[in-house]
């Protein structure tokens, strides 16, 4: 039998650093046999070198469209826009299944190749969770660029570029610094705090020294009642992390913040979830994704109130490059070393029946 053979792309998301196949991952999967492709690509966190030194091979920077048909292609972030077909079958965050902005044009590019999309995002096991996700490090540094935001704006500015950092401690170290030493004093509420992404908030705002009964941890039972919710006003931080697969009452919008005026608290929202573009997005006060080098974008508050800002960068981890990368690639590892028996394997058997699905919504959307 054959090695299988797997591509790490080259991510083309400005500021990306981070990669599905780490050195580690890369290691064990040329040890259970499989042949490891790697681009060369400085902006990865992780040198070319540590991947040469394991075994793989490294090939041409974003030359991916010349591999071979049968070669799987692994990355993270969506593709540039393009409306090239797509001949290989791809395994990424596509940001489509759920009729984001432009989501038929994306799953056309298969159509047109007839290659296949293995999402990520819906990569599940026979219980239905993620079997790897970024979630806890995506609400570690939303905190943190949160928290950030809050005392620039404490001292009238506002946040400039962010740029990812070495380790956890040198995050949390700035986020303290920047905030005169301690986050002491500083109230939060997050949004879907039993999962990954709300632990990995809580964690962040533990560590900068928010007091435990100023972050009020929410999920599925206080939010049982609808939105919009006055308690997210009266707070200085509000993260939001649930995972939104279903219409919900707004946790907060335009109406609600401008009846408050000037006795509202909240300066800073963070969208982890990032649903910016969903029709169903609970936070209806804002309408693009900040970037890295512009992290937030006001809110129209009206004349005279106190100034809110929202963060809706959707790679947050990458923040925290060489960590989350160790750990989604860790847990992503035993599923890649199922991919060769693929048509049997549960994981990607449901995978690819999903995309099929969303391929002929997306067949039909475009009059194809």
């Amino acid at each position: 039998m054959s090695a299988q053979p797997l591509w790490l792309r080259c991510e083309k998301k400005e500021f990306e650093r981070r990669a599905a196949l780490t050195p580690t991952t890369a290691k064990k999967l040329l040890d259970a046999g499989f042949d490891i492709y790697v681009e060369r690509d400085e902006q990865r966190i992780f040198d070319d070198s540590e991947y040469e030194a394991v075994g793989a091979k490294l090939v041409e920077h974003n030359s991916w469209p010349k591999a071979a048909a049968n070669i799987p292609i692994i990355g993270l972030k969506e593709l540039p826009v393009s409306d090239a077909p797509l001949i290989h079958t791809h395994i990424q965050f596509a940001h489509c299944y759920k009729r984001q902005a432009g989501w038929s044009s994306v799953l056309a590019r298969f159509n047109k190749g007839g290659g296949t999309l293995y999402d990520l995002e819906f990569l599940q096991d026979a219980n239905g969770r993620r079997v790897a996700a970024f979630g806890y490090h995506a609400g570690f540094a939303g905190a943190a660029a949160g928290a950030l935001a809050y005392a620039a704006q404490k001292k009238g500015d506002t946040l400039g570029q962010l740029h990812p950092y070495a380790n956890e401690e040198a995050m949390i170290t700035a986020v303290k610094e920047a905030l005169g030493g301690s986050g002491k004093g500083v109230k939060a509420l997050v949004i879907g705090a039993l999962g990954r992404c709300g632990r990995g908030a809580v964690d962040l705002f533990k560590k900068i020294g928010l007091d435990e009964d100023d972050i009020l941890k929410w999920d599925m039972a206080e939010t049982a009642k609808g939105g919009p919710f006055q308690e997210i006003l009266d707070v200085d931080i509000f993260v939001n992390c649930i995972y939104l697969n279903t219409p919900i009452p707004h946790f907060l919008d335009k109406k609600q913040i401008n009846a408050a005026g000037k006795n509202r608290r909240l300066s800073v929202v963070v969208d982890v979830s990032c649903d910016t573009t969903n029709p169903h997005n609970p936070i209806p006060i804002y309408n693009i994704n900040t970037t890295f080098s512009h992290p937030t974008v006001p809110v129209d508050v009206g004349p005279g109130n106190p100034p809110l800002s929202v963060i809706s960068i959707d790679h947050l981890p990458t923040l925290l490059p060489r960590e989350a990368s160790e750990q989604f690639s860790s847990d992503l590892l035993p599923s890649l070393l199922e991919f060769p028996n693929r048509q049997t394997a549960p994981v990607w058997l449901n995978a690819e029946k999903l995309f099929r699905q969303k391929l002929a919504e997306a067949v039909e959307a475009e009059g194809l």
